[in-house]
C-alpha cells in the first residue's frame, strides 16, 4: 500500500479531473455483476475486466467484508401550513422522531414553521413536523414529527418518504430496488454503500464455493460522503461523523485471516472507513460500536484493509482522497485517466476498482 505523501497530496486542488457529464451514469447495468471492473493488480499495471469476473481475482482463505446498511425513504414533500411546497431531507435522528434534515426553501423554513405531508397511500393521512432548531453548521434543520412516543418514525416512513437517488442521478430508469445492496439488512443509511450494488447473490455464492470468506459491518452512509472538500489544505478537512458497528465476530474473522496468511477485502470506502475507524478507537482489532470523524488521506497507514473494492468517485471528494491512501495520488488519477479513455461509467450507478495488496 501507498503510504508516502508530499506536499502536493495536502493540496485539495491536486485531487481535481475533468469528467463529460455524459460519464455520469444515470442508470445501472442489468444484472448487477455486468459492469465492469478495473483491477489495479501490481505497483505498474491494470487490467479491464468484469465485475462478474471478480473470483478469479481473489484467493482462497481472503475475507471480503460488506457493509450491510440499507437506505431509508429519506426524501419527503409536504408543504407548509401556508400551502408553499417544500422538500425535506432526512439525515439523522437526534432523538425520539426528532431528526436533523436538509429543507429546501431553506430561507422560508425559520423554526416554528410546521410542515405537513401526505402518505403516498392516501392524501387524508397527514403527517406534520415542526423545525425546532437550525443547524448552522450544515445549513440544516432539526425537525420534531408529532407522533406518539410509541410510533417511531422510522416505522412509518415508506408511507411518506422515497429513497433519495444522489443529487447527480437526474434522469434515470433506476427503481429504489436497484441503489440497495441484495445484502442489505439494517435500516439507516441516506445514501448507498455502492461498492456493494454490484454484488448479486449468484456471485457472493460463486466467492463462497471458492473459499472466499464473507463478514459485515454497518456505517449509515450521509450525505456528507458526496459533499466536497472546501479546505485549501486537506489535512485541515474536518470529517462529518459516523455512526458504526463493527461486531466482535467481525474481528475474530479478520484476526483469523490475517493470522492465515489471508487478505481483508474492503467492499466499499465505508468498509475502510469502518475498520480503520473501529481500530483508532480501540487500539487494536476488536469489536467497536459508536462513532468516527476519521478521515483517510495519503500518508495514512492502514491498520486493517488489505485490498478495496470501491466505485469511482467525485472530484475533491474525501473518498478520491481515501482510494488515495491506498495507491497514491497521481497514479489513482492516471488509472481515473484510463478508466475515462475506456469510457468507464462513474459514480454511484457506474463501475468499480479492485485495488489489490501488491500495489
Amino acid at each position: 500500500m501507498n503510504t508516502n505523501s508530499s506536499s502536493l497530496d495536502k493540496n485539495v486542488n491536486s485531487y481535481d479531473y475533468h469528467l463529460p457529464e455524459s460519464y455520469i451514469a444515470q442508470t445501472p447495468v442489468t444484472p448487477r455483476d455486468h459492469s465492469r471492473l478495473l483491477v489495479v493488480d501490481s505497483p505498474t499495471t491494470h487490467q479491464h475486466q468484469h465485475f462478474y469476473d471478480l473470483p478469479q481475482w481473489l484467493n482462497s482463505g481472503d475475507l471480503l467484508i460488506l457493509n450491510n446498511t440499507k437506505v431509508i425513504p429519506a426524501r419527503l414533500y409536504g408543504h407548509k401550513t401556508t400551502g408553499a411546497a417544500v422538500e425535506v431531507l432526512l439525515l439523522e435522528e437526534k432523538e425520539q422522531n426528532c431528526w436533523l434534515a436538509l429543507v429546501k426553501p431553506g430561507k422560508r423554513l425559520q423554526v416554528g414553521a410546521k410542515i405537513q405531508f401526505s402518505s403516498r397511500f392516501s392524501e387524508n393521512e397527514l403527517l406534520q413536523a415542526t423545525i425546532i432548531e437550525k443547524d448552522e453548521t450544515r445549513g440544516g434543520r432539526l425537525l420534531k414529527f408529532d407522533l406518539p412516543e410509541d410510533t417511531p418514525l422510522m416505522s412509518i416512513l415508506d408511507k411518506y418518504g422515497e429513497i433519495p437517488f444522489p443529487p447527480y442521478v437526474t434522469d434515470t430508469e433506476a427503481n429504489p430496488e436497484q441503489y440497495q445492496t441484495v445484502f442489505a439488512e439494517k435500516s439507516g443509511a441516506v445514501a448507498a454503500p455502492t461498492a456493494g450494488l454490484h454484488f448479486t447473490d449468484e456471485l457472493l455464492g460463486r466467492l463462497a464455493e471458492k473459499g472466499i470468506n464473507q463478514a459485515q459491518v454497518t456505517l449509515h452512509v450521509g450525505m456528507g460522503t458526496f459533499r466536497p472538500v472546501e479546505v485549501e489544505t486537506i489535512t485541515d478537512h474536518k470529517m462529518h461523523e459516523e455512526w458504526i458497528d463493527v461486531s466482535e465476530e467481525t474481528m475474530a474473522k479478520i484476526r483469523e485471516t490475517k493470522a492465515q496468511g489471508g487478505r481483508v477485502i474492503a467492499v466499499g470506502t465505508t468498509v475502510v472507513r469502518a475498520l480503520e475507524g473501529a481500530v483508532a478507537a480501540q487500539g487494536d482489532l476488536k469489536g467497536f460500536c459508536g462513532k468516527t470523524d476519521l478521515f483517510i488521506c495519503p500518508g495514512y497507514s492502514l491498520q486493517v484493509v488489505d485490498g478495496l473494492i470501491t466505485n469511482f468517485h467525485l472530484p475533491r471528494s474525501s473518498l478520491l482522497m481515501l482510494v488515495s491512501a491506498f495507491v497514491g495520488r497521481e497514479r489513482l488519477l492516471s488509472l481515473y485517466e484510463s478508466a475515462i479513455a475506456h469510457q468507464y461509467r462513474f459514480y454511484s450507478f457506474g463501475d468499480a476498482m479492485l485495488i489489490l495488496d501488491n500495489t
